[in-house]
């Protein structure tokens, strides 16, 4: 059953926007990441750092729903801390 649950968080996938839906990262269970998608109206030459601001907390939240799920799935089999990044 354990095998089974590690194989359906690795193939869960998480898309996060952030920016109102300027940037959207899509990441799976195994906390890697699948595509970032950038709306054009938010790439400005002159602001990068609002981008990559925006990507980064995207990014960021992505993960802590990933963990998140590893987590509470495997809360089920007594391991304390999921896989401890093991997934």
């Amino acid at each position: 059953d354990m095998m089974k649950t590690e194989e359906e968080i690795e193939a869960k996938e998480f898309d996060v926007t952030s920016g109102g839906g300027a940037v959207t990262v899509t990441m799976n269970g195994k906390k890697a990441l699948k595509s970032i998608k950038i709306k054009k109206e938010v790439v400005d030459p002159e602001d990068v750092e609002m981008l990559e601001d925006l990507i980064l907390t995207a990014i960021n939240e992505a993960t802590k729903h990933a963990e998140e799920l590893v987590e509470a799935e495997m809360r089920r089999y007594n391991v304390p801390g999921g896989l401890n990044g093991l997934l």
